[in-house]
């Protein structure tokens, strides 16, 4: 184990997080048994979550359960499970290390690879920000009317109130997008009361895979491209790098292990809320006939009709909260990225502020969002590969994770997983500029 799982100097702690620091320890001594050891643990995998509910899902999987009904609830199970290995391996990192994957990279890797990464990220971070941004400015237009314009700026305005709290240490902000994530989940426990789907159908669908023809594998490939998110990977090592410092292995150990049931929980969540997703539309517009659903716009008026104004008001009050929550995930994640790489940090104002710029730039020039939406999630592809590579390569290194190295089987799994994410995104970039699979009808 590196000395720097030796660090426990922690500077400029407030008292909320010195609170969680004390019951955290209090629960690695034995003096806390049960969930209420677990508690001070709960945060990283939250925040990161929220990648996994964000504008981009939302998109994939109402065309995925407007088009083919339940069929492709197995590919969101995949997805996520693919997702909490990567996830817990960013986690892991950071606890071990004490560095998150940017500054590893920038350590380990030749400087030429290091920039090459760092422009690439950028790239993603930007991809994915625009998204989110642009699903909150859509959620604020057709909830309450606000042109798209006024709509991105307060968008923007309400991102930057939020990213505020970040002075008030780790613990507040934990607790605020955790707290977006549970509105996520009540508005789709609604969705499903109101819907009333088929219990049967989706228990089938969610075990038994399903392939369908060559415009189902795109969408399942989308869902499973868009699920794993750059960003989150980079960022979850942040999260947990100095949040519980270990002072030895055994105490690493522990950490971890309360690190991974929090991954578990945070993540089955996410993927619970992406399978009412695709449910909702499964029974509201497959069942019913309207399978060209195809965007997030027409996905509104068409509940309306359906299943009346509260579900369509309450699908929207949901796409709000994981777009604001998920854009300010997003900008701590760009401040990761730019830090943890070249060693420079901006304000978290100015990065917001950058960030925004482009989104703002699409909606004034009238640019259909949703057409925007696929088009970042093509990016997100093409960068998505080498996040996992090199989480992988410093995970599975006894030199660097000590006793928390990845077990072979560990890492032949998460490159498996690689390889199958690798593999589905070439076919999505292929797919999205006309390309075709002569081997599906």
């Amino acid at each position: 184990m590196e000395s720097t799982i030796l660090n426990t100097s922690r500077g400029g702690q407030t008292e909320s997080g010195h609170k969680t620091v004390i019951a955290a320890r209090e629960a690695i001594d034995g003096k806390r048994k049960g969930l209420k050891a677990l508690i001070p643990f709960l945060g990283p995998a939250f925040i990161a979550s929220i990648a996994y509910v964000d504008p981009g899902n939302y998109a994939t999987n109402i065309q995925g359960g407007a088009q083919f009904g339940f069929k492709l609830l197995w590919v969101i199970v995949i997805a996520n499970l693919i997702g909490m290995l990567v996830q817990n391996l960013s986690a892991k990192l950071g606890i071990a290390t004490g560095k998150d994957l940017p500054e590893m990279c920038r350590e380990h890797f030749p400087k030429v690879l290091t920039y090459a990464l760092w422009v690439f990220s950028e790239i993603a971070a930007m991809a994915t920000d625009l998204a989110e941004f642009l699903g909150a400015t859509l959620a604020l237009n057709l909830l309450f009317g606000i042109p798209m314009l006024p709509a991105a700026l307060l968008t923007g305005f309400i991102t930057f109130l939020i990213l505020a709290m970040e002075r008030f240490g780790f613990r507040p902000m934990e607790r605020f997008i955790a707290a977006f994530l549970f509105a996520i989940g009540i508005c789709y426990v609604i969705e499903m009361f109101i819907s009333k789907p088929d219990v049967s159908k989706f228990a089938y669908h969610s075990v038994v895979p399903w392939i369908g023809n060559s415009e189902s594998v795109l969408l399942a490939v989308g869902i499973i491209g868009a699920t794993v998110m750059p960003h989150a990977v980079y960022l979850h090592s942040n999260l947990t790098k100095n949040r519980i410092v270990p002072r030895n292995e055994q105490e690493a150990l522990k950490i971890s292990r309360y690190s991974t049931k929090e991954v578990i929980i945070a993540m089955t969540l996410a993927g619970l809320i992406n399978m009412a997703m695709m449910t909702m539309a499964a029974t509201a517009f497959y069942q019913t006939g309207n399978f060209q659903v195809g965007n997030i716009e027409t996905a509104y008026l068409t509940l309306t009709p359906l299943l009346g104004s509260a579900a369509a008001g309450v699908f929207l009050v949901s796409l709000l909260a994981s777009g604001i929550s998920s854009s300010v995930v997003g900008t701590m994640a760009g401040q990761v990225i730019m830090q943890g790489f070249v060693g420079f940090t901006i304000p978290l104002w100015l990065r917001r502020a950058i960030t925004m710029l482009p989104a703002i730039i699409i909606v004034a020039l009238g640019v259909d969002p949703t057409r925007t939406l696929v088009i970042s999630q093509v990016v997100l592809s093409l960068v998505l590969p080498m996040p996992i590579l090199a989480l992988i390569h410093f995970t599975r290194r006894k030199d660097i994770m000590g006793v928390l190295a990845n077990k072979p089987l560990v890492s032949n799994t998460a490159i498996l997983c690689a390889a199958i994410v690798l593999f589905l995104n070439i076919i999505l970039i292929y797919q999205t500029f006309g390309g075709s699979l002569p081997f599906l009808g």
